[in-house]
């Protein structure tokens, strides 16, 4: 018997990414390959990209460099570029680094089985098609391993509100929902391999439509069918888009338990001319008061967001706009970016802050976030918080988790086991975690 194949992936960007690259791990498991830890003694390199972080094409090419010698040592060694800078550069790709045997966008991974064969027979390979067929559902029957107790579930992929700073339309294309018949398989068989919460994804998660019985699915409604899954125990989604959050989906969060308290809800900015000029179709008043509406039903929710600052055109008065609407939202945790230029999108052409103001208007904003993120962690401590037990700390009898909310907790002296729940009193606030003691 052959001894496996091995796999190597990077994985760079969205969790939808992390979700991909697991997707492609099974295809190609399905052709005798595991998985490896290092390129050094890997048959074949996936690096499954992101197209959103600042010249993300430049350093995947960067990266890409980095294997030439590894390439010269191992002939056969098969190296492969997936996700959203595949599907931006394409043919490009091939011509900047001859080293690179095939190109996978992200609506084509379910045909690397076929890509790899082509591609160990010496040929070079390129799909950035947006294919008719399910590529989950020509997936299903990949060989699928033991999971740990979480895991993400893509339901809806694209995006179809062309934000101007923004390429996902152009790399995922438009906005599909999957069938909710087959996530609720997905979501079974998940949790046959020991998943017990599950996080829902999709680039605009809550505009998910999926075709149902009767009629298509909101995403509450996808949300309580998941409810009755026996086994699973919490349910997340992200991300979400403020012109999405409809009644039913507000209503679950103060109604469905297994729905967990975290909403991770992206403003991008507090002035309305910066959110006109980025096309987000939500003003900050409307996202105020949806705000509102949201903790009315569940009023303990911890509220998350994205923020981009030195948008084009972004005054002094505009970031002060959204300084003011931090202080109103009070935001458990937040992503903050300084604007870069996207090659293809609207913003890209406009006139562009300066890079020193910008920095400036970035550091401001993230002490902000930061300690206002300190003040939600420090209001934890006294509190009692379920724990969901996800890997061994680095102490003997130490176990960390994370809460309802989301909050890494560390327990001493535990004696649960990983995947278990237990409740859990806070004890202290750290920088980034929390640490408490079973309750008995």
């Amino acid at each position: 018997m052959s001894a496996p194949k091995k796999l190597f992936i990077k994985t760079y960007g969205c969790q939808m990414n992390v979700y991909d690259s697991e997707r492609m791990a099974e295809a190609l498991g399905g052709e005798g390959y595991v998985e490896t830890k290092s390129p050094d003694d890997a048959d074949m390199i996936l690096l499954n990209t992101c197209h959103i972080r600042e010249k993300a094409a430049e350093k995947v090419y960067s990266e890409l460099g980095r294997f030439k010698g590894l390439k010269a040592e191992k002939p056969d060694l098969k190296i492969g570029v997936a996700g959203c800078v595949a599907q931006a550069e394409g043919q490009e790709i091939m011509r900047r680094q001859p080293l690179v045997d095939l190109v996978v966008g992200p609506q084509s991974y379910h045909r690397l089985p076929e890509m790899e064969a082509k591609a160990r027979e010496g040929e070079k390979v390129l799909d950035t098609d947006f294919p008719e067929e399910d590529k989950f559902e020509k997936l299903k029957n990949r060989p699928k391993a033991k999971r740990g107790p979480t895991a993400f579930l893509t339901v809806q992929e694209g995006c179809d509100k062309f934000c101007a700073f923004c390429v996902v339309p152009y790399t995922r294309g438009a906005e599909v929902s999957r069938p909710a018949d087959r996530i609720l398989r997905e979501a079974q068989d998940l949790v046959e391999r020991g998943v017990r919460e599950i996080t829902l994804l999709g680039q605009n998660v809550n505009a998910y439509h999926g075709a149902g019985p009767n009629g298509d699915k909101t995403l509450a409604q996808l949300i309580w069918e998941l409810d009755k899954v026996d086994g699973l125990e919490r349910i997340r989604f992200t991300t979400s888009h403020p012109n999405d959050m409809q009644d039913d989906l507000i209503e679950a969060h103060g109604t469905c338990a297994k729905l967990m308290p975290y909403l991770h809800l992206p403003v991008q900015a507090g002035s309305d001319k910066i959110l006109k000029r980025m096309n987000r179709a939500h003003t900050a008043e409307s996202y105020l008061r949806l705000i509102e509406r949201i903790r009315a039903a569940r009023p303990d929710i911890l509220i998350s967001g994205d923020f981009i600052v030195g948008f084009p055109e972004e005054t002094e008065a505009d970031f002060q706009a959204t300084l003011d609407l931090v202080e109103e939202v009070k935001y458990g945790t937040a992503y903050s970016f300084k604007y870069s230029t996207r090659p293809g999108t609207p913003a890209a052409e406009r006139p562009q802050v300066d890079p020193a103001e910008a920095d400036d208007r970035l550091q401001r904003l993230q002490a902000l976030l930061t300690k206002q993120q300190r003040e939600v962690q420090d209001s934890m401590v006294g509190r009692d918080v379920t724990v969901l037990f996800e890997k061994a700390g680095r102490f003997p009898g130490q176990m960390v988790g994370k809460s309802d909310y989301l909050h890494a907790v560390h327990v001493a002296d535990c004696d649960r086991a990983i995947g278990d729940l237990a409740r859990v009193r806070i004890l202290s606030s750290g920088a980034n975690s929390l640490a408490g003691a079973l309750i008995d």
